[in-house]
């Protein structure tokens, strides 16, 4: 493992064992895509649990000793995650943001699986062989560059209210940097699905929002730093930075790119 991808793991796992950390402070997750639903019984039970998951998974990736057990738990449960997301997109498919939020736990379960073909070996028998090995990193860059898209989508549809995040001292005009970051996150989407500079094209990404997170987050997150949205905010942006630039370091270098699934 070189050094850029050991730096994309370990922000990975900081940042899912920060979502777990909320939980715990807020006992209730604070953004759309990370609600307990209204219809499950226990809900402050279950978002303990799913707090202690977090934590404990995000914290064993960061260990040799415990980081194949912490890729099983942690994939499974964002798969979970993203699979209870599926009726709210149906009864709301025409809204952007719906779409907006699952792409966010899209970009997580991609760097998860990364992660998890890396680390776990399966033989032909294993009921994981379907994402194991380049099965397993063509279904990551397919739900990373569906993300990207969902990303340019929403952009493109709250114009005004993305471009009211861009601080003031940035030049220009705020709406033009919306519409160009748009395009940025569909460009970078059709290069993931296409494989055309797919590796260029997810860290391009990356780094873009990773940007976004310093930029809107960090300064929003210093002058309001106990207010639960705010907090939650920056925990899963740079969640979502991490997911993507995980996904681009598996990456070779070229047109094309292929993904590499040597365990390091």
């Amino acid at each position: 493992m070189n050094r850029n991808q050991q730096l994309a793991r370990v922000l990975f796992a900081l940042s899912i064992a920060g979502m777990g950390v909320l939980a715990f402070v807020y006992l209730h997750f604070g953004l759309g895509w990370y609600s307990v639903p209204t219809w499950l019984p226990l809900r402050a039970v279950f978002t303990i649990a799913t707090g202690v998951i977090l934590l404990t998974s995000g914290v064993g990736l960061l260990f040799a000793r415990t980081e194949r057990v912490s890729a099983r738990v942690l994939l499974a449960y964002l798969v979970v995650w993203l699979l209870m997301r599926v009726p709210t997109l149906i009864a709301s498919a025409l809204i952007p943001v719906v779409w907006e939020n699952a792409a966010e736990i899209g970009t997580l379960v991609a760097g998860a699986l990364v992660l998890f073909v890396q680390r776990v070996a399966h033989d032909d028998r294993s009921p994981w062989r379907f994402v194991s090995g380049a099965s397993g990193m063509r279904i990551a860059r397919t739900v990373l560059g569906l993300s990207f898209v969902a990303f340019g989508v929403a952009h493109f549809a709250y114009i005004p209210q993305t471009a009211r995040l861009i601080p003031s001292w940035i030049p220009f005009s705020h709406n033009g940097w919306s519409y160009l970051t748009g395009a940025c996150h569909v460009a970078a989407g059709i290069g993931v699905l296409f494989s055309f500079y797919p590796r260029v094209a997810a860290l391009v990404e990356s780094l873009m929002l990773g940007l976004f997170s310093v930029i809107v987050w960090v300064p929003a997150t210093i002058a309001a730093p106990t207010s639960m949205p705010t907090v939650t905010e920056i925990v899963v942006s740079f969640g979502v930075t991490a997911g993507a630039w995980v996904v681009g370091e598996s990456i070779a270098s070229g047109r094309r790119g292929v993904s590499d699934i040597a365990e390091s």
